[in-house]
Order: structure tokens, then C-alpha cells, then sequence
């Protein structure tokens, strides 16, 4: 036997109770159990505890009316029926009871068993179908939110796997550039030393022959003529061979930065004494130091390298006589190195690429060098945490400032 259909019914008339238990009673198969409130506020209490199948709802409900007791019952969470019962059949009160929600409307005084039992089970049908396809639009939400982030996920893999794909991308460029740029590299490092090596060794050999002729004492000037030669072609192949071995052991990642205290001025000057014997006659390097401090941290070795490689250029782009400024200073938290010279100086066009290795500028075609001196400066500095700044007028002169920050306590 089928569970009886719990009614209840919201009236504030007894009257009208007993008449709507008398129609129920009057439906075939009375599988129906009725229940009766007159309170508005016990009839939400009763629907909230969800107990009954459907709802029978009297618009008039002393001050207050059913549409509003419908309407709170529903924003409350109930999804049972709810059939209005009203005193008069009109378009308006069916549609503001659909408004609210209630499934059906039925009119007092022409209620029968038969239409009774028809919107009672039409309502319940209708809720039903309700809460099915609330259930399945719940699902489908849910659903579509699952997809929804699987979606975004995807997209972020795939971003990721695009962002992976463009970043080895980059690097393979980034590679192929490196070996385009080393390729270049070694073709100008044979070019430059096969030019650079054949003037020094040709001087060594036609001096070699010469002194082979010389027997007598009378010679000996003229065979230490030939030996002086020897001696700065020899000097000549040694600094190129440092340059070059310079830049290999950079390139290698074999350079590293080791400060330790040392100082300063003490240093630049036995640089500056070390010096004199390749400078141009009567070539002089003035040298100053500012500031009242004198020691510093810094890589000493890679900073002595700096100085002969700065020094050695003002004196080769400089003529006889010319003087050579050397200064160095410690002062605002920065550590100074300067060298000026009034030599032939480098056309502004070149000076963009002038710490590039193996640049020469148009103006020193005829003066002997590798091209790498001030490339190897630039990176030692780099390697020391420093700037390089180049001032320079054609046929005025050349300056060079190395500027460090005095970041190590002392």
C-alpha cells in the first residue's frame, strides 16, 4: 500500500478546515492525512521541519497573506508544493501566486474531490520535475565548473608548454648566436695573429741574419743595434701572446674576481715605474693620487693588468714627448682610476665599438696591435663590479676613467 500524502493546510478559518477535510475525505482511495494551522509564524515553523508532502496556502491570513508566507517558505530552502487558496479566480492573483512560486491556485467555494485530488497530484508531480531538473542543472553547473577548470588548467600547461617551447627557443638562438660570434671570433684571431706575429718575427729573423755578418769590434754598435731590435720584437710577441691568452682564459670563464686589501697609490706607482721602459722618448706618466685614504679592496692582480694594458695604449696612440696623466682616488665611496692622454685620439664614429675584441679604430691602421687591449680592460673591470667611461677627440687626446664602489670595509 502507497504512503498516504501528508497535506497541510494554512487557514486562520476553522470553518474552511472543516470543509477542505470534508473534500479530502470525499477523494477516492482517502490516501491522504491532513494537517491544519491557523498561525502564520507556526506554519513556517512546520514547513521548515519538512515533514508534509504538500502545502495548502488561504490568502488571507489575518494581517499577513499567503503570497508573503509562500514567498518566505520558499527563500528558506523548501522545495515541497504549494497550492494557493484564494476567494476569487482572477489573471492577476494567478500570476503574482506563480510570481511567488506556489504551483497552483485553487478558488474556495467551487473546490471539488476531483480537482483537489488533481492539483494536489499535478503539484506534486511538478515539484518533482522541479527538483530533478534543479538537480541536473546543479550537476550540469558543477560540471561545467569541472570543465571549466580543466579548461584553464590545459590552457596553463599549454602556456607553460609555450612559454618552455619559446624560452629553449631563445636559448638555441641564443647558442647559435654564441657560435656565430666564436666562429667570427676565431677567424679574426687567425687574421690578427698571423698579421700581428709576421712584423715581430720577420725583425727577429733579418736582425738575426745581420748580427751573423757582424765579426769585428767596430760591429759592435751596429750588433747592438740588431740585439735592441731583437729585444723589442721579442717584448712585441710577448704581449700579444698575453693578450691573446688573456682573452682565452676569459672566454673559458677562468678569470674570477679576488679582492684583497692592498695600497693603491703604492701599487700604481710601481706600475708607473715598471712602465718606463716602453715608453716613447721623453714620454713621462705624471701620477697623482686624491683623497686621504690609501687602501682599498680590490682583485690587486687584475687591477695591475688594467693600469699596463691603460698605460701601455696612451703611450702607443701618443707621440715622443707627449705627456701621460695616471691618476687614481678614493673619495664619496668610489674607488677612481684615470688615464689621459693628448695622443692622436679615436674618431667618434669608432668609439661605439671600441671595447668590442679585435676592433681597431680607422685612424691606427699603421700603428701595431691586436685590437683586444681595451676589450680585455672592459671585462676585467666587468668582472671587478666596475664601470669603464670613454672620453676621446680626434687629434686631442683619450681619457679613461675605471670607476669601483667602495663597498668593502677596510
Amino acid at each position: 500500500m502507497p504512503d498516504k500524502i501528508k497535506i497541510l493546510l494554512i487557514d486562520d478559518d476553522e470553518d474552511d478546515f472543516i470543509i477542505t477535510r470534508d473534500i479530502i475525505n470525499d477523494i477516492p482511495g482517502r490516501n491522504y492525512l491532513l494537517d491544519w494551522t491557523a498561525s502564520f509564524s507556526d506554519a513556517l515553523r512546520m514547513i521548515d521541519e519538512r515533514k508534509h508532502d504538500v502545502y495548502l496556502v488561504d490568502f488571507r491570513l489575518g494581517a499577513q497573506d499567503g503570497l508573503e508566507l509562500i514567498e518566505q517558505a520558499i527563500e528558506a530552502g523548501s522545495t515541497a508544493p504549494f497550492i494557493l487558496l484564494t476567494g476569487q479566480s482572477d489573471r492577476e492573483t494567478d500570476e503574482k501566486a506563480m510570481r511567488v512560486g506556489a504551483l497552483d491556485y485553487l478558488v474556495k467555494g467551487t473546490i471539488n474531490p476531483y480537482e483537489l485530488e488533481r492539483s494536489i497530484r499535478y503539484s506534486i508531480e511538478h515539484a518533482k520535475s522541479l527538483a530533478q531538473i534543479q538537480k541536473l542543472n546543479t550537476e550540469l553547473e558543477e560540471r561545467v565548473e569541472q570543465r571549466t577548470h580543466e579548461l584553464a588548467e590545459a590552457i596553463r600547461k599549454l602556456e607553460r608548454t609555450n612559454k618552455s617551447l619559446l624560452e629553449a627557443e631563445q636559448e638555441v638562438r641564443k647558442a647559435l648566436q654564441k657560435e656565430k660570434e666564436l666562429n667570427e671570433l676565431k677567424s679574426r684571431f687567425v687574421t690578427t695573429a698571423s698579421h700581428e706575429f709576421r712584423t715581430p718575427l720577420s725583425t727577429v729573423l733579418s736582425s738575426a741574419s745581420l748580427i751573423s755578418r757582424y765579426h769585428s769590434a767596430e760591429d759592435d754598435e751596429k750588433r747592438q743595434k740588431h740585439v735592441e731590435r731583437i729585444k723589442s720584437a721579442v717584448n712585441n710577441l710577448t704581449l700579444i701572446l698575453n693578450d691573446f691568452l688573456s682573452i682565452s682564459r676569459i672566454e673559458e670563464g677562468k678569470i674570477y674576481n679576488v679582492p684583497v686589501s692592498f695600497d693603491l697609490p703604492a701599487l700604481a706607482t710601481e706600475v708607473k715605474d715598471e712602465m718606463q721602459g716602453y715608453l716613447k722618448a721623453r714620454q713621462k706618466i705624471d701620477f697623482q693620487h686624491s683623497g686621504k685614504e690609501t687602501v682599498v679592496v680590490l682583485d690587486k692582480q687584475l687591477l695591475r693588468n688594467i693600469f699596463l694594458n691603460l698605460l701601455s695604449n696612451a703611450s702607443k696612440y701618443s707621440g715622443e714627448g707627449e705627456p701621460i696623466y695616471f691618476c687614481t682616488a678614493i673619495e664619496a665611496g668610489e674607488i677612481r682610476i684615470k688615464v689621459e692622454d693628448k695622443g692622436i685620439g679615436i674618431p667618434e664614429e669608432d668609439q661605439a665599438h671600441l671595447f668590442s675584441p679585435f676592433f681597431r679604430a680607422g685612424n691606427v691602421s699603421d700603428i701595431q696591435g691586436t685590437g683586444l687591449g681595451l676589450n680585455i680592460v672592459k671585462r676585467y673591470i666587468d668582472i671587478m663590479g666596475g664601470t669603464l667611461e670613454l672620453k676621446s677627440r680626434l687629434g686631442e687626446g683619450t681619457r679613461l676613467t675605471a670607476t669601483f664602489p667602495k663597498t668593502a670595509e677596510i
